[in-house]
């Protein structure tokens, strides 16, 4: 999660994971009005910490269409039902909007973040002529899920072959791809999922890995 505070996003913007150095002061949401992007687990958990801290207010948006109250069995089975969720922290008051993109951030003079600009979008995440509109934020925090693999540079230097959305194909055995001595895992063969995939992917791939460059392996799978 990337916290927002300044304008255009080149100020006051503080990474998770990141050391502070010197006397930084804590980001907190209390007495600002607030606007989570994303609308994933990660948006959920920053809207009940939000409030937890009293919040003014909190506005989650999301890139993509709202989905339907009810979910379509038959039509997606045995796939994952979509169906509208609500989590039990955005059932704390927070205002959702979907199919919007955010644009641009504008500030203050001491370059604290004060207005959101943002555009809807259609279902082919193409704006929307005239849908412009801004809202009010004193903070901004980015939870945006992972799309997939940046295609531009190494991907298409090497010609790897990319499965129907876009993600490095390899198969679950010894994670090879199309291309002789590279091998794919985790979020780039299977795209966005859990961290447990990942950690389990990569040490299965490093077993693969060794095992191709020494023979044999005594790596677990």
């Amino acid at each position: 999660v990337a916290a927002l505070l300044g304008a255009a996003g080149e100020h006051h913007r503080v990474m998770a994971g990141d050391e502070p150095t010197g006397n930084v002061e804590p980001i907190l949401a209390g007495g600002k009005h607030v606007i989570v992007i994303g609308g994933g687990d990660t948006g959920s958990d920053c809207i009940g910490t939000s409030f937890r801290q009293g919040a003014v207010s909190v506005v989650q948006l999301e890139i993509m269409p709202k989905p339907p109250e009810r979910e379509n069995k038959p039509l997606v089975w045995p796939d994952w039902p979509l169906k509208l969720r609500t989590s039990s922290s955005q059932d704390e008051g927070a205002e959702r909007d979907f199919s919007v993109m955010t644009e641009k951030f504008t500030g203050d003079a001491d370059g604290n973040v004060k207005l959101l600009h943002c555009v809807r979008v259609d279902g082919k995440m193409q704006k929307v002529p005239g849908s412009e509109f801004t809202l009010k934020a004193e903070l901004v925090l980015l939870a945006m899920g992972f799309v997939g693999p940046v295609h531009e540079g190494m991907i298409n230097t090497l010609g790897v072959e990319l499965d129907k959305r876009g993600n490095v194909q390899a198969d679950t055995s010894k994670y090879k791809t199309s291309v002789d001595k590279v091998f794919s895992c985790g979020d780039m063969r299977r795209g966005q999922s859990l961290v447990v995939w990942a950690i389990r992917e990569g040490r299965q791939c490093a077993r693969s890995v060794d095992e191709f460059l020494m023979g044999e392996t005594t790596l677990p799978r």
